[in-house]
């Protein structure tokens, strides 16, 4: 029967090397703390003692995150993108829609002037007004559907036309918006196509 070590013997003595190296370490020094005073030291109050102050910094944190995130976003910057806008495909679709001109960017102040048109009591100026309004309409809803077609032909060649995503709506509703108004900002001149 194998002999059992006994429980009082002393562990072996470290060598003098061991010791000096031990001590050059400064691995030890002080006495270990007890675990009630190394969990006293973690622990944090669930809430804290002023409250007040609290809110205002955790206001004030996420006051400067949203800031970050809609200057991001309006940069174009793909972590503050939401899903729609990510994805070269459609930094392809804005590049191109913000370098030409279309007609529905003029569509909101035509829609204005047609507002202020029916103020006026003369009813062949406001039948006017709005066949203007009408004629106009549908001529924005042909070029974007031909932006449509020019957009999927072009992202076809660039990515492949197994890849090309659906994106003619996209297009259409970025063509539609006033140009200081597109979120993300355009990030190209007029006339600079993406190659």
């Amino acid at each position: 029967m194998a002999k059992q070590p006994d429980s009082t013997e002393q562990p072996s003595a470290e060598s003098l090397d061991e010791t000096q190296a031990r001590l050059k370490n400064g691995t030890k020094g002080a006495p270990t703390p007890s675990r009630a005073a190394q969990e006293a030291a973690r622990k944090r109050p669930l809430v804290p003692n002023d409250r007040k102050e609290a809110a205002k910094q955790a206001r004030a944190k996420a006051a400067e995150s949203r800031e970050k995130a809609r200057v991001g976003m309006a940069m174009g910057d793909e972590r503050y993108l939401p899903m729609r806008d990510r994805g070269p495909q459609k930094k392809y679709v804005r590049d191109y829609v913000d370098a030409r001109f279309s007609i529905g960017e003029v569509l909101i102040p035509v829609m204005f002037a047609v507002i202020v048109l029916t103020f006026i009591p003369s009813p062949e100026v406001q039948y006017a007004g709005i066949l203007a309004l009408w004629a106009f309409f549908v001529i924005a809803v042909i070029d974007v559907v031909i932006l449509g077609f020019i957009l999927n032909k072009k992202l076809s060649a660039k990515f492949g036309a197994d890849k090309v995503e659906r994106v003619r709506w996209y297009a259409a509703m970025r063509a539609l918006q006033l140009r200081p108004l597109r979120l993300p900002k355009p990030q190209v001149k007029r006339g600079q196509y993406p190659s």
